[in-house]
């Protein structure tokens, strides 16, 4: 059963039904692929994943023209799956920019998620299914319905990427209802990720600001230091952390460490549950120009390592062969064949003697069977001189084509290591951003608790300068 008959099949089906009725009865297992294929897909053809992913491009170039309408009639035409979903995040994220009321940027997130519920990799559908719900949050939350904002964020994982930021909304969702307590539970849940995922420093300055709500000074006052004190620790592993970009690079120490188990300077952290070595990475591959000189400098180690293989093969098969030329040289092969020739001929002697003497035909004709035998052997004596007269010079042969294929890996391995010093140097530069990006960001947000310590303290020194003159008010009413 081909394609083509499929497809001619399909085609009387779709396009003209009497011309089917009036063709023959078609086989049962060709009718059969042909109701699969026409519910598999609307146009009858189901394509696969690559097919989507096109349609994706599509949509995509639409959408970045500014045309909205038209990519949402290509994503309409779709199947459930990866690439739908994706497409309807990103349009939702137009609806939001453009839209003052985020009510169509929620519609196109509810779609997404119905969407998403067709892709068969279950890893990959759950972390855009929370990227989805922690979007959809925050969205309600800007539009100030706080209990739905609650709903999307409490379906959140607690194992992904997005949980410390989908925390963090909940967090100030349940503050908006002045349920400050639950609040404070969803920020302190959110403080024991890495500060290098999205919410988390937010969440550590919210602490403070859910003391100072609930009317506990004194307990606001020592989340703020906290945080300080976080933050400023964060950027001491930072700074760590570029050095050790600068000395070993970043593909070793983002890409490589974050597979080891052991605890390195900069996973010393009781607070996380996770390690923040893998939290800088998953931000840092984030960027899709981190995720392409990544995966260039990955590519590069694997061929380096396969060339390298490669030669030291050749150098065990160029020494295997040099020891075989030197091992079958013509003049050993010629004397040991000659001394074998000389015993030949003796026996040929012999035989000839012995049917001189034979007196019956039995006799005469295994003495012939043996004489035969023998010519036989020398002419296999003949050819495996022959043979071995050559050999050398095929294994010489055979060693040139080493020596020529060992000096053409020896090139590769220089342009390959070449290509991976330059694509290590761009990964770095790219690191080394993102590193101090991440440095700026502790920076800002250690500015801030700074303020909001400053304003406590001047609050709190306005409030018993406050007390102080009521109290001499007091005094001075009891005076004569």
């Amino acid at each position: 059963m081909t394609f083509r008959l499929l497809f001619m099949s399909l085609s009387l089906l779709v396009i003209s039904p009497l011309m089917v009725s009036a063709a023959p009865v078609l086989p049962a297992d060709i009718r059969d692929g042909l109701e699969a294929f026409r519910q598999a897909s609307g146009v009858g053809v189901d394509l696969g994943d690559k097919r989507q992913q096109a349609l994706y491009q599509d949509a995509e170039e639409a959408r970045l023209s500014g045309q909205t309408d038209d990519a949402g009639r290509v994503l309409a035409g779709m199947k459930e799956g990866y690439w739908a979903a994706v497409g309807y995040l990103n349009l939702s994220t137009d609806y939001a920019r453009e839209d003052l009321n985020p009510a169509r940027a929620l519609v196109a997130l509810r779609v997404a998620l119905a969407m998403l519920e067709g892709d068969g990799d279950s890893a990959r559908r759950e972390q855009l299914r929370n990227r989805l719900l922690t979007r959809a949050g925050y969205l309600a939350y800007q539009h100030g319905e706080y209990e739905k904002a609650i709903g999307f964020l409490e379906k959140v994982a607690l194992d992904s990427f997005s949980t410390p930021r989908a925390l963090y909304l909940h967090g100030l969702a349940l503050s908006q209802r002045s349920n400050h307590r639950a609040a404070m539970q969803s920020w302190h849940r959110a403080r024991k990720y890495p500060l290098a995922y999205p919410g988390v420093a937010d969440a550590w300055i919210a602490m403070g600001r859910g003391y100072d709500l609930s009317g506990y000074l004194g307990q606001a006052g020592e989340a703020y230091l906290a945080a300080n004190a976080a933050f400023e620790s964060e950027r001491v592993t930072l700074r760590k952390l570029a050095e050790k970009i600068r000395d070993q690079g970043a593909y070793k120490t983002l890409i490589e460490d974050a597979r080891e188990t052991g605890v390195d300077w900069f996973l010393a952290d009781s607070r996380t549950l996770t390690q923040p070595r893998m939290a800088y990475l998953l931000g840092f591959m984030a960027q899709p120009a981190a995720q392409h000189a990544g995966g260039r400098v990955a590519a590069l180690e694997v061929m380096a390592a396969r060339l390298v293989g490669y030669q030291r093969d050749l150098e065990v098969f160029d020494s295997a062969l040099a020891e075989q030329i030197a091992n079958s040289q013509r003049q050993t092969a010629y004397e040991n064949t000659k001394a074998l020739s000389r015993q030949g001929a003796d026996l040929r002697a012999r035989i000839e003697r012995l049917s001189a003497e034979a007196v019956d035909s039995a006799q005469k004709n295994r003495l012939s069977s043996l004489a035969q035998t023998l010519a036989d052997t020398r002419d296999r004596l003949a050819s495996l001189d022959q043979r071995a007269s050559g050999r050398p010079a095929v294994l010489r042969a055979l060693r040139d084509q080493a020596l020529a294929l060992k000096s053409r890996n020896e090139a590769l391995v220089a342009s390959v290591k070449r290509l991976r010093l330059e694509a290590g140097e761009a990964l770095d530069k790219l690191a080394l951003d993102y590193v101090a990006s991440r440095d700026r960001q502790m920076a800002f947000a250690l500015d801030k608790t700074e303020q909001q310590i400053a304003h406590l303290y001047e609050y709190l020194a306005l409030q018993n300068l406050a007390n102080a003159d009521l109290s001499g008010d007091t005094a001075g009413e009891g005076r004569p």
